[in-house]
C-alpha cells in the first residue's frame, strides 16, 4: 500500500475526525476564555483609575484620623502606663536596696574575717624580718 493511500485511509476514518473534532472544540473554547479575559482586562483598565482614587481618598481619610486621634491616643497610653512604670521602678529599687544591704552586710563581714586572719602573719612576717635584720647586724 502506497502512503497516500494510507493517509486517505486514515483521514477518512471515524477516529481521525473524532480527534480533530476534539481539537477544533479545544481551539474555539480557548479563543472564547481569551476574548473573555480581553474583555475583563478592558474592563478593570477602564475602571482602575477611578477605583484607585476611591482607595487612595479612604485611605486618606483613615490616615487623617489617625493623625488627629494619635496624640489623644498616646496621651492615655502614657497616662496608663506612668503608674505601671512607676510602680515598676519603685519595686526594682526596693530590690536594689535589699541586693546592696545583703552584698555589702557580707562584703563587711568577710573584711572583718580577712583582716583578723592577716594580722597575726603579717605580725609574725614583720616580727621575722626584725629579728632576721637583728641577728644580721649583730654578725657584723
Amino acid at each position: 500500500m502506497t502512503i497516500t493511500t494510507q493517509a486517505k485511509k486514515i483521514t477518512e476514518s471515524k477516529p481521525f475526525y473524532a480527534l480533530t473534532g476534539a481539537g477544533d472544540f479545544a481551539v474555539e473554547k480557548a479563543r472564547a476564555y481569551a476574548s473573555t479575559v480581553q474583555d475583563k482586562a478592558e474592563t478593570v483598565a477602564r475602571e482602575l483609575p477611578e477605583k484607585a482614587k476611591g482607595y487612595a481618598s479612604t485611605v486618606q481619610d483613615k490616615a487623617e484620623t489617625v493623625a488627629r486621634e494619635l496624640p489623644e491616643k498616646a496621651k492615655g497610653y502614657a497616662a496608663d502606663a506612668a503608674p505601671r512604670v512607676t510602680r515598676l521602678y519603685d519595686d526594682l529599687a526596693s530590690r536594689g536596696r535589699k541586693v546592696v544591704s545583703r552584698v555589702s552586710g557580707e562584703a563587711a563581714l568577710e573584711l572583718t574575717e580577712v583582716s583578723e586572719t592577716a594580722e597575726p602573719a603579717i605580725a609574725a612576717k614583720s616580727t621575722t624580718k626584725r629579728t632576721g635584720r637583728a641577728r644580721a647586724t649583730a654578725r657584723s
